[in-house]
């Protein structure tokens, strides 16, 4: 068992791993060049362990040791404790969850690992909010998405606002980023799936109208918060899909809009 390390000193370098998680630019460069990320509270710790990524260290405040306790009892890694007030100066906020891991990233697969057997695939592209990618990531493992597939401008789904947002889903729904985007687009279609962008365009079929077909294997693409989806992906998609509005209202937000959409298409509803 490891034994719990009293640290008093914020800038002590053990606790390294957890300073500044409030500076997004900072983390977003830091945390894939070092190899890790940060898991936050209980659950999110706990669904990090059991899809089994490596734990480097946790931090914990005094009232969660109880609560962590066969965690504590089966990591070799370090356990720091530390006030609350220390966390609260480490980390650049109050730490009300009072627990922290930090993890190690695994190496980004292949797509061509993720394609066998899904039939179901959703694809984001330029998706820069780390809030909308972990909604994303939670609809996705709620309504039975196979793989998560991002552009290279999306932001890190790994982040920890992402992680915490998907209730740590982000960890249990296999995903990669996409190297040639959007050529990606004929992979996905030499794979066998139907390639459908939601979008607002005059060519678009409604989201029943794309369920109906009950395509076998569907691969469905969202486009960035503002602009929506780039031209060359609309031109490369096999159909344009939009999802009805009323009273005037001409979209819904990326994350929203994925739950519909995973819902509408999901297999077992279509008796595909």
């Amino acid at each position: 068992m490891t034994d719990l390390i009293p640290v008093d000193d914020p800038a002590d370098p053990r606790l390294a791993d957890y300073t500044g998680l409030t500076d997004v630019e900072l983390r977003r460069r830091r945390e894939p060049a070092e190899g890790l990320f940060i898991a936050e509270g209980e659950k999110v710790i706990r669904r990090a362990v059991e899809a089994g990524y490596g734990m480097r260290s946790m931090m914990l405040t005094a009232k969660w040791t109880g609560v962590m306790a066969d965690l504590i009892g089966a990591t070799d890694a370090p356990v720091h404790l530390v006030t609350p007030e220390v966390a609260e100066q480490v980390t650049g906020y109050h730490v009300h969850r009072g627990a922290l891991a930090s993890m190690e990233r695994e190496p980004l697969r292949d797509v061509a690992e993720l394609l066998p057997g899904a039939r179901r695939v959703a694809v984001f592209e330029d998706i820069v909010d780390h809030a909308n990618i972990g909604a994303a990531f939670r609809n996705a493992a709620a309504l039975g998405v196979d793989a998560v597939l991002l552009t290279p401008r999306c932001a890190d789904p790994l982040y920890r606002r992402s992680v915490k947002v998907s209730m740590g889903t982000v960890l249990q729904v296999p995903w990669t980023r996409l190297a040639s985007w959007p050529a990606d687009v004929d992979r996905l279609r030499d794979a066998g799936f139907t390639v459908a962008a939601l979008c607002l365009s005059d060519r678009a079929v409604t989201l029943d109208e794309l369920a109906a077909r009950r395509d076998e294997r569907l691969a469905l693409v969202f486009g960035t918060e503002g602009d929506g989806l780039s031209p060359r992906v609309l031109a490369a998609a096999d159909h344009h899909v939009t999802i009805p509005m009323a009273r005037n209202v001409d979209s819904l937000n990326v994350a929203a809009a994925s739950a519909v959409a995973f819902y509408a298409t999901r297999p077992d509803a279509q008796g595909a």
